[in-house]
């Protein structure tokens, strides 16, 4: 049974970031909010929560599109090729920011990843977030939170959220009412940046 925590981001009780933490050490699986739609994830350090994860939306690993959550840019070499100076660029004006983008991994990815030649990347605008992910000290895997109704595709009120995922997940953070609107996804990996999907975030923002 899940744990139901409210948790906003004009008040962050450390505490309760802090439980989220080691759950998530602990190799648990947490829903929380986002800059766009609610998001369910993983510690990047954790192979069997990635792997639950993996189950839980019925995907298998390596085909995944799971992104990496990132509390800022400053660790972002860990896991991408050397990144040139236009695409870094790019990278400051999105982030933090509903923005999704592919860049080119290293052999660094964790072994679960190793085929990986791309991997999707954010900073979420969102303080209960970065908090969890700045003391976690490495990625969330995530994945967006989305609906198998047809006609709402994502889930935006935290109590029918925990209606149907308190018995498959360790914690749901309720921080109110979320985004029905995903991230933009730009694929940077190569020489001419591609939109994907158009979602969230402003275009014109980021000169491409």
């Amino acid at each position: 049974m899940a744990k139901f925590i409210k948790l906003y981001n004009d008040h962050t009780d450390q505490i309760l970031i802090d439980e989220v933490v080691d759950t998530l050490r602990n190799g648990g699986l947490v829903i929380y909010p986002t800059d766009t739609v609610y998001g369910l994830g993983a510690s990047l350090k954790s192979t069997k929560a990635i792997e639950r994860l993996a189950q839980l939306k019925g995907y298998k690993v390596d085909k995944a599109n799971f992104t990496l959550l990132y509390p800022d840019l400053s660790k972002l070499s860990e896991y991408t090729k050397q990144i040139d100076t236009p695409t870094f660029k790019i990278l400051k004006k999105a982030f933090p920011g509903p923005y999704t983008m592919i860049l080119p991994a290293n052999n660094n990815m964790p072994k679960i990843f190793k085929k990986r030649k791309t991997f999707g990347m954010r900073v979420p605008d969102n303080q209960i977030l970065q908090k969890i992910i700045e003391h976690l000290g490495n990625p969330i895997v995530n994945i967006s939170l989305k609906d198998d109704d047809e006609v709402v595709e994502y889930t935006t009120d935290p109590e029918l959220i925990y209606e149907k995922w308190h018995k498959l997940v360790d914690v749901i953070i309720d921080a109110g009412y979320g985004d029905n609107n995903p991230s933009t996804v730009i694929d940077l990996s190569q020489d001419i940046p591609q939109i994907i999907r158009e979602g969230k975030g402003d275009l014109e923002k980021l000169n491409l």
